[in-house]
């Protein structure tokens, strides 16, 4: 975490900020959040983040004292008293301190400047495995702090050689826990529909791609699929050459995603102009 961050009402010492013992967020586990990352100081794809944090708040029933103007002008100055110049904005809404120490209240903003390490050019290059799991996230629309399972199940993904999990339930494929997931098959992109969290990765994913079904999508078609890669802020496009003991395509890399992987890097950049 950088040195400086903003908490409550004000910017202070990172080592400063504080968060109520009854807070919902903590007790409950009811929060938002948001994150995103800054490429040579400039804050990538800020409004679209904006958007989703104030819409996730609003669906969340949490009150923003903030509006995207002021959430805006508190991220560039953090950004510059931290000089941070490539790494990850946190945005948290904690659910606050209620009477019945249960129902939405109002809670504390926290905006974090964080380092950030992409995964290694090995995985872009050799793709990564995923770990199917029978779940559907709770309010998936909305961005929560709600990551028990997947935060359980990571202690066990290092000896597996698994990156992270692939949500399932009742057959129908949903998203990763931190990611969503595309599919090719025979040069056509489809995406799940259903459970999901609409991630600003995956809407410009889906712009660049232009043909994109969206759609259900079940476990077994996926397991059949030519090429599988998963989306976020966090990974960019990153593909997936197994699914448990599945080898997806020929266990490489495909086309598709590889000509998606070019085009978004192209993309990214140019954003930042």
């Amino acid at each position: 975490m950088k040195p400086f961050c903003f908490a409550g009402d004000r910017i202070l010492e990172s080592q400063l900020a504080s968060l109520h013992p009854l807070d919902i967020g903590l007790i409950r586990g009811y929060a938002i959040f948001d994150f995103l990352r800054t490429v040579h100081s400039t804050p990538l794809f800020l409004e679209d983040y904006l958007n989703r944090f104030t819409q996730s708040a609003a669906s969340a029933r949490l009150p923003l004292a903030y509006d995207k103007a002021a959430l805006r002008s508190i991220i560039e100055e953090l950004i510059d008293k931290n000089h941070l110049e490539n790494g990850g904005i946190r945005m948290v809404l904690s659910g606050g301190v209620s009477e019945n120490f249960f129902s939405p209240a109002e809670g504390k903003l926290f905006i974090f400047c964080e380092p950030l390490k992409l995964p290694g050019p090995d995985k872009y290059a050799h793709g990564v495995k995923l770990a199917s799991v029978d779940y559907v996230r709770p309010i998936a629309e909305i961005k929560t702090t709600n990551y028990t399972l997947p935060v359980l199940l990571s202690t066990e993904w290092q000896t597996q050689g698994v990156e992270d999990v692939l949500y399932y339930h009742e057959g129908i494929v949903s998203e990763s826990s931190r990611s969503n997931v595309f599919m090719v098959k025979d040069s056509q992109i489809s995406t799940p529909e259903k459970h999901i969290l609409k991630g600003i990765t995956r809407q410009k994913v889906m712009a660049l791609a232009q043909k994109v079904t969206v759609r259900d999508i079940r476990m077994e078609e996926i397991l059949q699929a030519d090429e599988v890669f998963i989306t976020s802020t966090t990974k960019r496009i990153l593909p997936i050459t197994s699914i448990d003991d599945a080898v997806i395509g020929n266990g490489k890399p495909g086309p598709v995603t590889g000509e998606l992987m070019k085009a978004f890097e192209q993309f990214e950049a140019a954003a930042i102009l």
